[in-house]
């Protein structure tokens, strides 16, 4: 069994930038495909985006692929969401997700396993 831990978020103006991080312990990172997904307030869970176990393969909602990119570094354990051109409506908490399947890329929450304690993205307009 993973554990994720979350970095802080934070209030950031909108325009600006913002990198958050999710640590694995328990089980190497390598075994599985990660997500970030976000909740605003009174809104569902939704897909930002994710990540293969490998890194090759990326996969985003279309709104925004122009501004967010996810990565990983197997060898830290760790997974970024960089967040870039920030906007009000980014406003949510943040949370990542694990999934041990390595055979495809789930775009919905009950596809993933184990889940980070989520970070809270304020930005001001």
């Amino acid at each position: 069994q993973v554990q994720l831990v979350q970095s802080a978020g934070g209030l950031v103006q909108a325009g600006g930038s913002l990198r958050l991080s999710c640590v694995a312990s328990g089980r190497a990172l390598s075994n599985y495909t990660m997500a970030w997904f976000r909740q605003g307030p009174l809104k569902d869970r939704d897909f930002v985006a994710a990540i293969d176990w490998s890194g090759e393969r990326t996969f985003y909602t279309d709104a925004l692929r122009d501004r967010f990119a996810i990565s990983r570094d197997n060898a830290k354990n760790t997974v970024y969401l960089q967040m870039t051109s920030l906007k009000s409506e980014d406003t949510a908490v943040y949370y990542c997700a694990a999934d041990p399947s390595k055979a495809y890329i789930y775009t919905t929450p009950p596809n993933y396993d184990y889940w980070g304690q989520g970070t809270q993205v304020t930005v001001s307009s």
